[in-house]
Order: structure tokens, then C-alpha cells, then sequence
């Protein structure tokens, strides 16, 4: 019996098969955390324990370039090497409970201030403690789903959330939806109306306004640049040139997402942030503290799309029609 023909027919198979899982995504825990890659290559990291809370960095864009600032992970020449907590793609909320889980140790050790101001504000610091990977896997998409505590500096534990990030690549563009799910699992937590507040994105520095290069910020209604901040939106896209070309960073807010449509604490400086809780502080009406009582949840969803062009060539207001009828 020809045993030749049957070979390479198994053969083919295997080729076909390795072609199929090389173009879809690949997870990889780490001490770090969770490497994502997609076709065989980076597309981001979940990273764990190098701050007082997670944060996705780097995130790469259609183009294999970086569409996140580096800093403070990494110094790069070229960058705004300001505000070290804005940690390229991240949740962060100034009053959790009285405790503030925006800022980090770093940020108040490069601001002024004597050693005794110093110490107290540090002290007001809390932090997002990564409790546990629920979901780790690869596929068609990526998902990675943890549980995470709020914890003060004195130790105790303010806030729980679950975090369900999936990861797709679709019509060229590089995906990422953050759903995030925040309970009151130790007691009734007060969450205070604060502007550095929410789910957020720093942009490379190349896109932001204020670098002049040609980076502009779009709302759904029209509203660009400095005019954005503080405003109501669907969707804000973020746009400007990364070694030569035009990209963007589009984060569309769902309906179902807490006090849709959120407020926009948007910075021409690169700062890109949904913000539902600083109503008052982003001049959207009355004080928007509120207190989370015991067992009681929020939920927060947004799709982040990371695209060729500025939001027209991408399509982004129809990009968000289709996320907005999503359950």
C-alpha cells in the first residue's frame, strides 16, 4: 500500500490547520500578567503588579505601531513625559470610598510639595488589587475576565468589580471592549464626583492636539478639540499621524453603560477618558456623587477601536450603530 499519498493529504491538513490558528489569537500567562498576540504577533498585555492597577500596555494599532503612550512603563524619546499614572489604557477613580485609586506613588513623588505633604498624600492613595484571572483564552478573539478589589491605604477592601476584556480584529481595525462590572461586595461604598475619574486612554504623543503635528479630537456631535471636554457623547475619536501616517483611537460608550451618554474628560495634551461619575467637575449639572450600597452594581462598556484614518475614513459613527444595538 502507497502510504505517500495518504501522508501528504495529512500533511495538508496540518498546514491548513497551523494557517487557521496562526491567524487568530494567542493568550500566554506570565508573572507579568496576560500576553495577548494575534497572527503570531503582540496586539497587547494585560500587565499586573507594576502599579496600583492593572493596565493594558502596549496596545498595538492595524499599522503593528504602538497606539498607546509608553510612559511610564517605558521612557521614550519624543514623549510627553508628564502625569506617570495615566498607564496607556486603564480604570482609574480619585474618590473611591475617600480613597484615591487614580494617582499613584510616582505621580506624587515628582510633584511638589514637602516631605510631610508628601507622606498625607500618599496616604489618601489607594489601589485596584488584582485579584484573580476567571477567563484566559485565545480563538477567533481573545478574552481575558477578572475579579479585582479597591483597597484603601489602611487595608481595607472599598470596591469589588469584574473586568471581561475581549480582544477581535475586524475590518483592519484592532478591537478591544472593556465591560466592567463594579459591586459593592464589602459595604456600601461612596463613589465622589470627581474630574480624574473613569475608563481611560493616553494617546501617543504624536496624536495629541497640543503637539501640533495635526492630531484632533471628534464627538459624535461634531464638537472637536478643546470644545469636547466636559461634553455628553456616544463616541470620541482621538486622530493624528504615528510614523507618517494617520491613525486613531475611537472609545464609543454603550447605551447600557452607567449614565450614558458619558461625559468626556478629553485633554488636548493626550488625555482621553469617559467619565460618568464627574458630573459637576466636567460642568455637566449638580453634584454626581452617589453611594453603591451593599451588594448593589454599576456596569461600564465601551468598545475601543483602534483605526487607519481620521473617524470618517474609519467609519466610526457607524461602527458605533452596530455596537449600540449589541446586548
Amino acid at each position: 500500500m502507497n502510504i505517500f499519498p495518504r501522508l501528504f493529504v495529512l500533511g495538508l491538513l496540518f498546514s491548513i490547520l497551523s494557517i487557521a490558528q496562526a491567524g487568530g489569537f494567542t493568550v500566554e500567562k506570565t508573572k507579568a500578567g496576560v500576553t495577548v498576540n494575534y497572527d503570531g504577533k503582540l496586539f497587547t498585555r494585560y500587565v499586573i503588579g507594576q502599579s496600583n492597577k492593572p493596565f493594558l500596555w502596549p496596545v498595538m494599532g492595524p499599522n503593528g505601531t504602538e497606539m498607546t503612550r509608553a510612559y511610564p512603563t517605558e521612557k521614550r524619546e519624543g514623549e510627553r513625559h508628564d502625569h506617570p499614572h495615566h498607564r496607556s489604557l486603564w480604570f482609574g477613580h480619585q474618590g473611591v470610598a475617600g480613597f484615591d485609586t487614580w494617582h499613584e506613588p510616582l505621580t506624587i513623588n515628582e510633584r511638589g510639595g514637602n516631605a510631610e505633604q508628601k507622606k498625607k498624600r500618599i496616604a489618601g492613595l489607594g489601589a485596584t488589587v488584582h485579584r484573580e484571572f476567571v477567563t484566559v483564552k485565545g480563538g477567533d478573539t481573545a478574552v481575558i475576565i477578572t475579579r479585582n478589589d479597591y483597597v484603601g491605604s489602611n487595608g481595607k477592601k472599598l470596591l469589588a468589580d469584574i473586568r471581561t476584556h475581549t480582544f477581535r480584529v475586524a475590518n483592519g481595525h484592532h478591537i478591544i471592549d472593556v465591560d466592567i462590572t463594579f459591586t459593592a461586595a464589602h459595604g456600601d461604598c461612596k463613589l465622589t464626583d470627581k474630574k480624574d475619574a473613569g475608563f481611560s486612554v493616553r494617546v501617543p504623543t504624536s496624536i495629541d492636539v497640543d503637539s501640533k503635528k495635526g492630531g484632533r479630537i471628534v464627538n459624535s456631535n461634531g464638537i472637536t478639540d478643546k470644545a469636547a471636554w466636559g461634553k455628553r457623547a456616544e463616541w470620541v475619536d482621538y486622530h493624528g499621524p504615528v510614523n507618517g501616517k494617520t491613525v486613531g483611537v475611537a472609545i464609543l460608550n454603550h447605551p447600557k453603560s452607567f449614565r450614558h451618554p458619558t461625559a468626556w474628560h478629553v485633554r488636548t495634551y493626550g488625555l482621553f477618558t469617559a467619565n460618568p461619575f464627574g458630573l459637576k467637575s466636567l460642568g455637566q449639572g449638580k453634584d454626581g456623587s452617589f453611594t453603591l450600597k451593599k451588594g448593589k452594581s454599576i456596569n461600564l462598556r465601551h468598545r475601543v477601536i483602534f483605526h487607519n484614518g481620521d473617524e470618517k475614513v474609519a467609519d466610526i459613527a457607524e461602527a458605533y450603530k452596530a455596537y449600540a444595538i449589541e446586548k
